[in-house]
């Protein structure tokens, strides 16, 4: 018996190495990779509920020939101070403010850069001492015209924003269920349920900055509660002299990270809904024929050439679009 015991487990060792080694090679394949990455999910948009009235604004503010403000994003910090137990992280994302960059692309505001100048202040030195030039046709060991700088040449900001992400609370409200039950016989069948739900919140504090004056002309503070929850059940039995221990469970959280893209949004939507002097919600009723096709649910952009009929922010938002697997155009050239 303990011979056939060891034999039976050898046999499926070997199994299950022969089906790991279906999946993984210690020899890269003519690809130059030992495995092929699983996972077919296309690229999407990712959009929150405010995301739509953002681009409504765009079209109201083209439709009505708004004069926009140009408006730079400053530093929205994450003032929680919450860290994850392991020490893999923050529990907040860092990334507050370029959420917002992509907010005010959606709501058609022009924007300009005050994140990150690094580049700029590179090539603007370069410039100042006569090391850069704009034609990319001029021989390597040749004197070529260099970029000369203009004054006046970078356009200023009117507003500004900055704030932060001040709240993180867990456990606002949960609630629980476990409850276990079955025949006293402990070869006889037994069952048990578990489901739990917890709250949370998350808060963002945002204020709007006039660059000349330093004037703050509008604060705005919004909190979102996330929900999670977990569901399981257990069952164990005895059957014709085998013993089986089944489980299964799911389990979902309201993703934190999308609730600060939430926040932000709705924030972005007051503040452009003022600055573009928009009376309300009902102001996306009256459609626009003519909707500006450069700003979407992915951002806001700037046509470099006059192809919007073809490329615009709806083909962006587009999940198909330049994927090898899905869009027909592109299928088998590459």
């Amino acid at each position: 018996m303990d011979r056939n015991r060891l034999f039976r487990a050898g046999a499926l060792a070997a199994v299950a190495s022969l089906a790991l080694s279906g999946c993984v090679s210690p020899t890269a394949g003519a690809s130059g990779n030992y495995a092929r990455p699983i996972g077919t999910a296309t690229v999407t948009a990712n959009p929150t509920p405010y995301s739509p009235a953002l681009v409504c604004m765009a079209n109201y503010a083209r439709a009505n020939q708004v004069n926009a403000p140009r408006i730079a994003i400053g530093r929205i910090a994450d003032y929680t101070g919450k860290a994850e137990a392991d020490g893999s992280g923050r529990k907040i994302t860092q990334g507050a403010s370029l959420m917002a960059m992509s907010a005010f692309a959606k709501a058609g505001m022009p924007l300009v850069e005050r994140f990150d100048t690094s580049v700029s202040e590179l090539e603007l030195k370069y410039a100042n001492n006569k090391l850069i030039s704009d034609n990319p046709n001029a021989a390597p060991d040749m004197p070529a015209e260099y970029r000369k700088i203009l004054a006046g040449q970078v356009p200023g900001s009117d507003f500004y924003v900055a704030g932060g992400i001040t709240e993180l609370n867990y456990n606002i409200r949960s609630a629980g269920l476990d409850a276990a039950g079955g025949d006293p016989d402990p070869k006889n069948f037994k069952g048990t349920i578990r489901g739990r739900m917890f709250v949370m919140n998350i808060g963002l504090d945002m204020r709007l900055i006039n660059t000349r004056t330093l004037e703050v002309v509008d604060v705005i503070s919004y909190q979102k509660q996330v929900i999670g929850r977990e569901v399981s059940l257990g069952m164990f039995d005895f059957f014709n002299g085998n013993v089986f221990d089944i489980s299964a469970g799911s389990g979902a959280m309201e993703p934190m990270q999308l609730a600060v893209r939430a926040l932000v949004e709705r924030a972005v939507v007051e503040m452009t809904a003022n600055l573009y002097g928009m009376p309300g919600p009902e102001g996306c009723l009256r459609g626009d024929p003519l909707a500006n096709p450069t700003n979407g649910l992915t951002g806001g952009f700037v046509p470099a050439y006059n192809n919007t009929e073809s490329n615009n922010a709806q083909t962006r938002e587009d999940p198909a679009r330049w994927n090898t697997r899905r869009d027909s155009a592109v299928r088998g050239r590459y």
